[in-house]
């Protein structure tokens, strides 16, 4: 028994048509959106590429280009075939490629999909590169001088700005890094030396944060020396009192601002492809409808249009019996080479020995 078995007269496979002709060029509009996210979610990410360890995260928006150049391309071809249905002699030229266009369109639903939930799945790989990223960048923060890192100090600045965010996991990341540079350390001062020497590698290490770390909102004058020094400060308590530095750690802030972005785009992926899913049934509908006039020399006939010939289950038997079918060929074949070779092996040896 046929899937989704319907019956069409002229005025329905017309409207099919029309509907979905329409329906392309709605999904090739689709297709620009999704190119469009793409693009700006690449952007995003070469915005803060100097604190990301690795280039995994580009996979998403490089999917979401090349998705959205196949589906304008894919639905632009399926607008023309629908448009030229409606005139048989045109549409008798595209009766070949209907199947294997179906089967590519098949393929093209999956990748969209993958693309779906790739959007969902790809926050443990960002937090990952985000981590060692950062780390790294914090690391570079004093090397003002440096070339190639120069820039390092104004981008971590900026990122803590914008994000709200102080270090990697939090604002006592910092305290674990040499993140004022030697140019600016009076050497001769007794404080720095036994800083200094107090140390393993020979960092100057503070209990303190760069100033973008500050919260502006804070009532009180922002206090990024001696953090944890209660004595330095009148009134202050930094294991109880509201601190007026960030709390939230960077990694933390840009990984919910990407992932956020990210499942908004795979939801709208989802919509996508459940639309190019039902452009592929009606299309399919259309095809066999069309195949299926009993008489092509009076189109007002009725006909049948179905989305599988048979059911669901004898379907994928089928498919499995042709895949059968196919390696037993396929193994007769590398039989039938091997006996030609032994054959002609022996047909050389006797020659030898005559």
């Amino acid at each position: 028994m046929a899937l989704l078995k319907v019956k069409f007269n002229l005025k329905k496979r017309v409207k099919l048509a029309q509907g979905l002709w329409l329906m392309n060029w709605f999904s090739v509009f689709a297709g620009i959106l999704v190119f469009s996210m793409g693009l700006f979610l690449k952007i995003e990410l070469r915005k803060r590429s100097e604190v990301m360890d690795n280039n995994e995260s580009h996979f998403v928006p490089n999917s979401l280009i090349l998705v959205g150049i196949l589906s304008c391309a894919f639905n632009g071809f399926a607008g023309k075939i629908c448009y030229d249905s409606l005139d048989p002699t045109k549409f008798a030229k595209w009766k070949p490629l209907l199947k294997p266009y179906l089967a590519l369109c098949c393929i093209f639903n999956v990748l969209i999909f993958f693309v779906a939930l790739i959007c969902f799945l790809m926050r443990g790989s960002l937090d990952s590169t985000l981590a060692q990223g950062l780390k790294n960048g914090m690391k570079f923060y004093r090397d003002t001088d440096t070339p190639g890192r120069c820039f390092m100090k104004k981008t971590i600045d900026m990122l803590q700005i914008e994000f709200k965010c102080c270090g990697n996991n939090g604002y006592k990341d910092w305290f674990e890094i040499q993140w004022i540079s030697n140019r600016y350390l009076d050497f001769s001062s007794k404080e720095v030396k036994d800083r200094i020497k107090s140390n393993v590698d020979g960092r100057y290490l503070v209990d303190g944060v760069p100033f973008s770390c500050c919260n502006p909102s804070s009532p009180r004058p922002c206090i990024q020396y001696q953090v944890t020094n209660n004595s330095a400060h009148y009134s202050y308590d930094y294991q109880t009192e509201e601190l007026n530095l960030w709390r939230r750690g960077c990694r933390e802030a840009l990984l919910n601002y990407y992932s956020g972005m990210m499942s908004s785009m795979g939801a709208v992926i989802l919509l996508v492809w459940l639309f190019e899913m039902s452009v592929m049934v009606g299309l399919r509908l259309l095809h066999t409808s069309l195949e299926s006039i009993p008489n092509p020399e009076d189109p007002e006939c009725e006909s049948e249009g179905w989305v599988l010939e048979n059911s669901l289950k004898d379907t994928f038997k089928s498919a499995l019996e042709n895949l059968k079918k196919l390696g037993k060929f396929n193994q007769v074949e590398a039989g039938a080479e091997g006996a030609e070779g032994e054959e002609g092996g022996k047909t050389q040896t006797v020659t030898t020995v005559s």
